[in-house]
C-alpha cells in the first residue's frame, strides 16, 4: 500500500453497551481486540494513528500517535475522522486517510486497496465499505481536502451523522462479500458492542484468525 494513504483507527467512543472502558483493550484470544485490528491494518496503509479520548497512558503499548478529538463534547466518529485528517495533513504526505473501527477485528485484508481502487482518478471522492446491502461509514477512505467542509459540518451545523456528511459529497460504495462459516456466514464488519458479541468473536476467531 502506498504511503499516500494514512490510517486512523477510531476508538473515541464511550463503549456504553460494554459498560464503559475501551472495547479495543478487551482480550480476544491471546491478544487484545486493538492488537488484532492493528495487525490487520498495518500492511494496508502507510503511517497511522489511533483516535482516542481521555488519558492516552492506557494505550502505552500502542507504538503509534494517539489523537484526541479536536472538537469537544464527544461528538462521535466524525470528530475522530476530522482529527485524523488534520493529523495526516500536518504530519504526513498523505492526501487521503483510511478509517477503521477499533472494535471490528475481522475487517477485510483488502479493504484499503479496494477502496483506493474505486476512487482512483476521482478527486475529492469518498469511498465507503458496504456488505450485504449495508453501508459501514466508519470504514472509508476520506480525502484530506475535505477538512474545511467537515469542520464546518461539525462546528457550524452541529451535525454528527457520518452518513449525512458522506451524502453531501461525491462518494462511491464498495461491496465486500460475506464469508462462509461452518454455520452460516460472517459479515467481515462484525463489531463488538456487547459481552455477547465478544463471546461470538471468540468463536469466530477459531475459524478466521485475526
Amino acid at each position: 500500500m502506498s504511503v499516500e494513504v494514512a490510517g486512523i483507527i477510531l476508538a473515541g467512543g464511550l463503549s456504553s453497551r460494554m459498560g464503559g472502558g475501551d472495547k479495543g483493550l478487551l482480550p480476544l484470544g491471546d491478544k487484545s481486540v486493538l492488537d488484532r485490528v492493528t495487525a490487520r491494518f498495518t500492511p494496508q496503509v502507510g503511517p497511522f494513528a489511533l483516535n482516542a479520548n481521555g488519558d492516552p497512558a492506557r494505550f502505552s503499548g500502542f507504538p503509534h500517535p494517539i489523537l484526541a478529538d479536536t472538537v469537544t463534547g464527544f461528538p462521535g466518529p466524525l470528530a475522530g475522522i476530522l482529527a485524523g485528517m488534520e493529523w495526516a495533513a500536518r504530519e504526513t504526505e498523505a492526501e487521503m486517510i483510511a478509517t477503521v473501527a477499533a472494535d471490528t477485528p475481522f475487517f477485510p485484508e483488502n479493504l484499503i486497496a479496494s477502496l483506493a481502487a474505486a476512487v482512483e482518478g476521482r478527486d475529492e471522492t469518498i469511498a465507503v465499505a458496504r456488505s450485504s446491502g449495508r453501508l459501514h461509514p466508519t470504514f472509508a477512505l476520506w480525502p484530506t481536502a475535505l477538512i474545511g467542509s467537515l469542520r464546518h459540518f461539525l462546528l457550524e451545523e452541529g451535525n454528527r451523522r457520518v452518513l449525512s456528511f458522506i451524502e453531501r459529497h461525491r462518494f462511491i460504495e464498495v461491496d465486500f462479500p460475506l464469508l462462509p462459516r461452518h454455520s452460516g456466514t460472517l459479515d467481515p464488519f462484525f463489531n463488538i458492542n456487547t459481552p455477547a458479541d465478544l463471546a461470538e468473536a471468540e468463536q469466530i476467531l477459531k475459524e478466521f484468525p485475526a
